[in-house]
């Protein structure tokens, strides 16, 4: 019987998934609130709000995995949205058998001093820290209630193609493609892990059939850190551009135009991703799974491909 695959959330890292399990032969059903068709050959879609725990247990039912690629993306609606959310992903997870496989983020780890790795503490200071600590808390407490089973990847800032406005290196890429001078935030000269989406779809895919891999988080295999400044270079580069003068936005100005502004406010909080190194130690999973990431000359080419279709 052909396995059935279940895909809240159709952004980059959903498409991924969803062209990777489909690819093989699998069925795959994309959920988001419109049902809009994404393109993908052999990939269905269902419009339905994920948040709804009945309907996405009635879509959910017969599945072997349930994967939650659900990206909310307003900072300031992380605490209205994400709750019920997870809620719902979980409940239908417990009442369909399936396993449910959960896009995760470094936010949960706070500011470090070093390598960012599974056996750090969850240690967040910040409220999106400690809600997606919580979240991931609340699965693993049902998982080992023997309630549900699940795992959890991580990733650092993406790169590739679909990221758009919510990438640091895509968010100035289509200005820096015309020649422009670009500002980012913080150190635009300090280490930096970059994570290609089609790895974090890769290794989601992997964990969620390793049954020995549930129960607890996995980082994505990426590639060695490289600056911000290094790392857009190396992005137009691959599209035959030159390099561009890079300013920067200094963490202060966030904080300062956060008294007025909600959204710069939540992202004042996440500065220090960008006052300090911010690399990850991914060798558990490369081990694990068998997965080395893709090689940054190609990541390069997928990101300034995907800013300029």
């Amino acid at each position: 019987m052909t396995p059935h695959h279940v895909v809240v959330g159709a952004g980059p890292v959903g498409r991924h998934v969803a062209e990777l399990l489909a690819g093989r032969g699998d069925r795959v059903t994309i959920v988001t609130r419109s049902g809009r068709d994404t393109g993908l050959p052999h990939v269905g879609h269902v419009g339905l709000d994920a948040s709804d725990a009945t309907a996405l247990t009635r879509v959910t039912e017969g599945a072997a995995t349930l994967y939650n690629c659900a990206n909310p993306g307003d900072y300031t609606q992380w605490e209205r949205a994400w709750p019920p959310l997870a809620s719902a992903l979980t409940t239908a997870a417990e009442r369909t058998g399936a396993v449910y496989a959960i896009t995760g983020n470094l936010y949960p780890y706070g500011p470090v001093d070093g390598p960012m790795h599974p056996g750090l503490p969850d240690a967040a200071t910040d409220h999106k820290g400690i809600l997606r600590a919580r979240l991931w808390a609340d699965a693993l407490a049902a998982h080992d209630a023997g309630r549900l089973r699940t795992v959890e990847v991580r990733a650092s800032d993406y790169v590739g193609p679909g990221i758009g406005e919510n990438g640091h290196i895509t968010r100035v890429l289509p200005a820096a493609l015309r020649g422009r001078a670009v500002s980012m935030v913080g150190r635009t000269d300090l280490p930096h892990t970059f994570t290609d989406v089609l790895d974090v779809a890769r290794t989601l895919v992997a964990a969620a059939e390793d049954e020995g891999s549930h129960g607890r988080t996995w980082m994505v295999p990426s590639n060695a850190p490289r600056s911000q400044q290094q790392a857009l270079t190396d992005v137009l580069a691959a599209a035959g551009a030159p390099r561009v003068t890079v300013r920067r936005l200094p963490a202060g100005l966030f904080r300062t135009v956060g008294l007025v502004s909600p959204m710069m406010r939540e992202i004042a909080d996440m500065t220090y991703q960008w006052t300090a190194p911010y690399v990850v130690d991914d060798h558990e999973s490369r081990e694990r799974f068998g997965i080395d990431p893709t090689p940054w000359d190609e990541v390069c080419r997928r990101t300034a491909t995907g800013a300029a279709a």
